[in-house]
């Protein structure tokens, strides 16, 4: 399809340039001509607006002008065909990087020309009221008081190459999602600490987000990767709904996961 287009939009660009050639004249008037030839002391053109051979005195015509006017309208199908290569150079790219991604929704860890599915986390929500694990996009009901949410584990068995590592992440619904950082503690990792207040059950959450860099590739589907160097210690991707209370992470590490 991107080559069909490109031919036809290329055709037209031709007819067009060839239809509308203007052979300018000394007294700054113009012809339209599909062409012309210069012949000893006259030009011949094929005229567009009568639609038939004429001639016209060499004397009276100015070719430089004619000549640059041609070459710049062709300077100017050659930039947008360029343009148009570009474009679709970068269709085809997104395309195949789109393709490399499992249908499944989940994060994939970018391993060079490998792609490494991550292992989803246990999450644990731990209140006032009893502790209970989370599945998939599920609400945790509300519970007023203090609640924290954690992993169980001091580090993620996964650990990141380098301290830009980049991922894809395919959404299972369209909800939020970033990169954040765990506090490490005794047996787990805090993700994070959220405050639900009596009464109205308002939810105030405090996730430690990193600034990342998103790029969408198809639907539902995202590039993710640190706009800075991480720093060694344990990490997640999350997916949630604000004020949901309900969480899906993909942990892993950077550094060694010794404490």
């Amino acid at each position: 399809m991107l080559l069909l287009r490109l031919v036809i939009l290329s055709a037209l660009a031709a007819a067009a340039f060839g239809a509308t050639q203007r052979l300018y004249l000394k007294d700054g008037d113009y012809h339209l001509v599909r062409e012309y030839q210069v012949l000893a002391d006259r030009v011949r053109y094929f005229s567009t607006e009568r639609g038939d051979w004429e001639e016209i005195p060499l004397e009276l015509v100015d070719l430089d002008r004619t000549k640059k006017d041609a070459a710049d309208r062709q300077a100017a199908v050659d930039s947008e065909a360029r343009q148009q290569d570009v474009e679709d150079a970068a269709i085809r790219a997104e395309r195949k990087e789109a393709a490399r991604v499992p249908v499944e929704p989940g994060v994939y860890y970018v391993d060079g020309d490998k792609i490494q599915s991550l292992k989803i986390a246990e999450v644990e929500v731990n209140s006032s009221k009893g502790r209970s694990i989370l599945k998939a996009l599920a609400p945790v009901p509300i519970v007023p008081g203090k609640t924290t949410v954690e992993l169980k584990g001091e580090a993620a068995t996964f650990r990141a190459v380098g301290n830009r590592p980049e991922f894809y992440f395919r959404l299972a619904e369209d909800e939020r999602f970033a990169l954040i950082k765990l506090t490490r503690k005794k047996n787990g990792r805090l993700v994070e600490n959220v405050a639900i207040m009596p009464v109205t059950n308002e939810v105030m959450e405090d996730l430690k987000q990193v600034a990342t860099f998103k790029k969408q590739i198809s639907e539902r589907t995202y590039k993710v990767w640190p706009e800075q160097d991480l720093e060694p210690g344990e990490y997640a991707l999350v997916e949630w709904t604000d004020s949901k209370l309900n969480w899906q992470l993909w942990d892993f590490g950077v550094g060694p996961a010794g404490k």
